[in-house]
């Protein structure tokens, strides 16, 4: 498989606390990548260095390399690369406007102006985030009147609307009832047929049940990576093993 996102020798700091240490890895295309690891263990901010949100943070100094496509993301224009790496959060966030408003702010950002275009960018969207059939008698109506899962999803579709290249998740069915965690679920092994997932995740049995490759993380590194499989099955190291087993702390 090919890599599309890749780091070398990365490291992060937020002031003088390191969060991150020499981190070196590698995301598939069109896979599903699960980063599991303990509440603190860097997961959500490796997976933040991915389309540069942790820009945002003040005092956060990065050393390394991270590249998509081959190219330095750190000399990319971060509005744009957000294009290409989009992102999903903890919980929903629904733009207080119309469902298909939030689904067309991407394209017209971008200066989108046609309606038919933006018409055909909706419906795809919606679709692809198996929530059209839901909401296609009721797009002019308030996206916050949707349900949890029905928002999660919106904002999935949001992110797909811009044509992104690869969907960061960070625990994104953490707010959600168990039957619509088992709809983003099965959305997200739909997606990786177009786009490369990246989740971060708590549940390992998620992490089982969704992702090709999983990486453990540990007090800010990378302890071990393989097929999800092989994670889960027989890990190499002991630290991951206990981790996985219950056994750990």
């Amino acid at each position: 498989m090919t890599s599309i996102l890749s780091t070398k020798n990365l490291n992060l700091s937020y002031g003088s606390k390191q969060t991150l240490y020499d981190i070196d890895f590698s995301f598939e295309e069109k896979s599903v990548t699960a980063l599991i690891g303990p509440s603190g263990c860097g997961k959500s901010t490796l997976l933040r260095c991915m389309n540069r949100m942790n820009d945002l943070i003040p005092d956060c100094k990065i050393t390394g390399d991270i590249s998509y496509r081959g190219e330095n993301i750190m000399t990319s224009d971060p509005v744009l690369l957000r294009r290409k790496i989009g992102m999903v959060f903890q919980r929903p966030n629904p733009f207080p406007k119309s469902i298909y408003d939030n689904i067309a702010y991407g394209p017209r950002a971008h200066g989108e102006k046609d309606k038919k275009t933006l018409d055909a960018v909706v419906e795809k969207s919606l679709k692809g985030a198996v929530l059209w059939d839901e909401v296609k008698d009721r797009l002019h109506e308030s996206a916050l009147g949707l349900s949890g899962g029905q928002q999660q999803r919106l904002c999935i579709a949001r992110t797909l609307a811009v044509n992104p290249d690869v969907i960061l998740m960070d625990e994104p069915c953490s707010a959600l009832d168990p039957i619509a965690t088992a709809k983003i679920e099965n959305l997200i092994m739909d997606l990786k047929k177009d786009y490369t997932v990246i989740i971060v995740t708590h549940n390992m049995q998620q992490a089982a049940r969704v992702s090709d490759i999983t990486g453990f993380m540990y007090l800010g590194k990378m302890i071990e990576a393989d097929k999800t499989t092989t994670i889960f099955s027989n890990p190499h190291e002991e630290l991951t093993e206990r981790y996985i087993t219950g056994r750990f702390g």
